[in-house]
């Protein structure tokens, strides 16, 4: 009797997800042992989010940012379903999906990455935008191009948290609509990127400035209405008249892996452990946003893409040597530095002994982010692309 292949069930196809889908495609596998891998997503292609404020500016398309799943996957053999996961049975070893399909599983990897809450002021769900999808960026590009058609002399644009995505945001926004713009950038606590090197704080606080982005610090939502934003400081509350409210605040975990019986933290993360297995079950894998991890040094790991990227190394690496009984690692995370884009042309960065800032660091941020596409063939043509792109428009003009 033929035994049957494991199945490998990977839940999200960001950077956690996809890279450990890619990763596991790639290990040597024995002929009679290779797995099924399957890798589910609702939408139909990747995003590479750190450069998603490119497309607002024109700067890169959609096909480098967000590369269709079926044409990254088309020559590795993973299996890919376009659908959400309504429910887990980690008893069953079951992932229950929208399309009434059931997939048992030998292992699971849950990557299904974190949401924006829109719920942390009244009228947000309503009136702000979030900054995280390519629906959302579609929907920014959409209310932008009202906008700069209508006779309106000023666009008025409130940035809600001054975190990287914040930052990043209100910049582009700013270089995209230049005179017209009136951006302002809310931030709850008294200074801008809390978290980041002092030398990315200041060099961001000069382009915001540059920029004539208003910077309201130690500043609450109160509300948000249809053209209004009412913020409050120090006690005292204003309702300011805005035409655009994008929301870049918080990170929540999916439903569906708030509901699993499984070990969770107080804000809903699944507590991992180095191997990046779930307490108590080895048959389950968590990484990324959804993942409370501590690495080999004890450390607990910041919940972002340049973690998500090394931790699926590691998943992959792992869910492996679990199926072909040799010891797994434990997670090693490396801090590599910190990367933003200050508009159009201009960046900061830290990292590795290195500051730099401007032209030379978008350059660089540039070249690292082309390195970590998920495929030859994908950083191939958008290298390409890159490199033939200045010699286009001058033959265009």
């Amino acid at each position: 009797m033929t035994q049957q292949p494991a199945r490998i069930c990977i839940l999200g196809g960001g950077f956690g997800g996809l890279y450990t889908a890619l990763r596991l495609s790639q290990l040597p596998w024995e002929p009679l042992q290779k797995p099924e891998i399957v890798l589910v997503d609702q939408r139909d292609r990747f995003v590479f989010l750190p450069l998603l404020y490119e497309l607002l500016t024109g700067e890169l398309q959609t096909w480098e940012v967000a590369p269709p799943f079926s044409e990254l996957l088309a020559t590795t053999g993973i299996q890919f379903h376009q659908t959400a996961v309504t429910g887990i049975d980690p008893e069953a070893q079951r992932v229950y999906l929208a399309d009434e399909q059931v997939l048992p599983y030998d292992r699971l990897v849950l990557a299904l990455g974190g949401e924006t809450p829109l719920t942390m002021a009244p009228g947000t769900a309503e009136h702000a935008i979030a900054f995280r999808t390519i629906d959302d960026v579609y929907r920014l590009q959409e209310r932008l191009r009202v906008l700069e058609a209508s006779p309106v002399d000023r666009i008025r644009v409130a940035v809600v948290g001054g975190g990287y995505s914040g930052v990043e945001l209100a910049c582009k926004l700013a270089d995209r609509l230049g005179d017209r713009g009136r951006v302002r950038l809310v931030e709850l606590s008294d200074q801008i990127l809390r978290t980041s090197p002092e030398y990315n704080r200041e060099t961001a606080t000069k382009a915001l400035e540059k920029r004539g982005v208003w910077v309201d610090l130690e500043t609450k939502v109160a509300s948000i209405g249809a053209d209004t934003i009412t913020l409050e400081y120090k006690g005292n509350v204003d309702t300011l008249p805005v035409d655009v409210v994008m929301w870049t605040v918080g990170t929540q975990v999916p439903d569906v892996v708030k509901a699993l019986p499984l070990k969770h933290n107080e804000r809903g993360q699944l507590v991992v452990c180095p191997t990046l297995q779930v307490v108590d079950r080895p048959d389950i894998f968590a990484l990324g946003d959804l993942a409370d991890c501590r690495d080999a040094e004890g450390q607990l790991v910041p919940a972002n893409a340049q973690v998500a990227f090394q931790q699926a190394d590691y998943a992959g690496w792992n869910i492996w040597a679990s199926l072909s009984d040799r010891p797994l690692l434990p997670f090693r995370y490396q801090h590599l530095g910190e990367m933003l884009a200050l508009g159009n042309t201009e960046a900061t960065l830290t990292g590795m002994g290195v500051k730099l800032d401007g032209s030379a660091a978008y350059i660089v941020r540039r070249l690292a982010y082309l390195y970590r596409m998920p495929t030859f063939d994908h950083q191939l043509r958008v290298g390409l692309n890159w490199v033939t792109k200045p010699l286009r428009d001058l033959l265009a003009r």
